[in-house]
């Protein structure tokens, strides 16, 4: 049975409870049958408060990602299937003093991206640059955990946007969890610091364009138009990644003791107050502090690699740092729940009181990307968010798989969609189309589509929309 609540909201009736789907006409109707099928999947576990679809959702491992699920803390669950492996993946987004013109110049640009890349490891198997910083102390204390020169506002103490520009600077747990993790792990973890991963993780140089009925807002953030920015788009590497198998085997092993399953063996789950459940939780935040730090010392590199092209009084603050993998406790309708993120992004209004102390006034920048050719989107959410607890979109989400975009795209249609050859043309760090086809823009929805529907649902409205000028991507 369907509800159509108007505004992009639809409530779909299924077999095992409500999903609620925010996305325009067009998005709806193109959502395949699967991603019903493992949203009902999803809604048996119990007591489930809230389950939705963003407009870029798509089909996962276990669950779909574009999903926000929501359980009571007092009696619900958590799900190492609903968080997704790559714990603690997001966005950020730093501002810089130059203008679209003043890097029009294509070889300005190629200079640029070696540049960034002889501090930046993009290839997935290159090793950390900052043999000074400690695994321990960075998966326990997060951006606090970092040595003072990795800070480079730590000379004005009282304007460190590195660590209150942040959604979290520390995410508090149970260190003696720690003692779980297998020595290989702390040494791997080590060598990743810093270092961007493949898929569709990226570092993008961007101009942006104000929306001028938000520019207000735009200019309490320090944005103006033309701007050129860099969105980063990465998460906690192999630290986090160890931890999706690895729980998925040992909640699976809890649920046959405990007689209970899903349709679906990759998607398991456990009470929140469980020894498993609490492992996994206490566990996840340590990836949530090193998925920040990462961040934080690949803009770190960035900034190195422009200092190098502009010259060393070159800075870019940071805007926002946020997540679009994790679980955490919330406080929504006065009461604590465990809110799963797969894939969608907080986007909290003015004044609400989980925003960082810096965008309390405006309501914090949602960093939403696109997909390398096409335009990401800065946003701020709207008191309307509340009846999604407060999820939009977290891109584009793909709408062929890896595979199937290879075999049915070809590389003259790639870089037409890159503008190759012309002015506009979005350069990238690859030497050739091909090694990122499966990346490419036709692998995803159409992002502008995306925002339609979230803005349309009343979730969340643009600040600024981010041309593509040149993009980083990991192999």
């Amino acid at each position: 049975m369907l509800k159509n609540h108007g505004k992009n909201h639809r409530e779909v009736e299924l077999s095992h409870g409500k999903l609620h789907i925010f996305a325009n006409d067009e998005v709806f109707a193109s959502m395949e049958d699967k991603v019903y099928h493992m949203a009902d999947n999803n809604l048996q576990i119990p007591r489930n408060v809230h389950m939705s679809y963003t407009p870029d959702a798509h089909v996962g491992i276990g669950t779909c990602i574009g999903t926000t699920a929501v359980w009571n803390m007092r009696d619900g669950f958590v799900s190492p299937s609903i968080v997704g492996s790559d714990i603690g993946c997001g966005m950020r987004v730093h501002l810089t003093p130059l203008k679209k013109e003043d890097i029009q110049d294509k070889k300005l640009r190629r200079e640029l991206i070696k540049s960034i890349e002889k501090f930046v490891p993009a290839n997935e198997r290159a090793a950390s640059h900052y043999k000074n910083i400690r695994v321990e102390k960075i998966v326990s204390e997060g951006l606090h955990g970092l040595p003072p020169e990795y800070i480079p506002d730590r000379y004005t103490p009282k304007q460190r946007k590195s660590l209150t520009h942040v959604e979290h600077a520390k995410f508090d747990f149970d260190t003696d969890f720690l003692e779980q993790i297998p020595d290989k792990m702390w040494s791997r973890a080590w060598q990743q610091v810093g270092t961007l991963g493949g898929g569709n993780h990226f570092i993008e140089i961007q101009a942006i364009h104000i929306r001028e009925e938000n520019r207000e807002i735009a200019e309490k953030w320090g944005l103006e138009d033309g701007q050129v920015v860099i969105m980063i788009h990465s998460g906690s590497r192999a630290w986090g990644g160890m931890m999706g198998p690895k729980y998925t085997k040992t909640f699976k092993e809890a649920m046959s003791r405990w007689g209970v399953g899903t349709p679906d063996p990759n998607l398991v789950y456990a009470p929140i107050d469980s020894d498993q459940g609490q492992q996994y939780i206490n566990l996840m935040q340590s990836a949530l502090n090193f998925a920040v730090v990462n961040r934080h010392m690949l803009a770190y590199g960035v900034r190195e690699g422009f200092k190098e092209v502009f010259g060393s009084d070159f800075e870019a603050p940071v805007l926002y740092d946020l997540m679009h993998n994790y679980a955490l406790k919330e406080f929504h309708r006065n009461q604590p729940m465990m809110v799963h993120r797969k894939g969608t992004t907080r986007a909290l209004p003015a004044g609400h009181f989980l925003n960082a102390e810096a965008y309390k006034e405006t309501g914090h920048p949602a960093l939403i990307p696109g997909s390398m050719g096409t335009s990401s989107y800065i946003m701020v959410g709207a008191k309307g968010g509340e009846k999604n607890f407060y999820s939009i979109c977290h891109g584009a989400g793909r709408v062929r798989s890896r595979r199937a975009t290879k075999e049915l795209i070809t590389i003259d249609e790639f870089a037409e969609s890159m503008k190759v050859g012309t002015d506009e043309e979005v350069l990238v760090n690859q030497r050739t189309l091909q090694s990122i086809l499966d990346e490419c823009p036709q692998a995803y929805k159409d992002v502008d589509q995306i925002i339609d529907s979230i803005e349309g649902a009343g979730l969340a409205s643009v600040v600024a929309e981010c041309k593509p000028l040149a993009v980083i991507k990991g192999v």
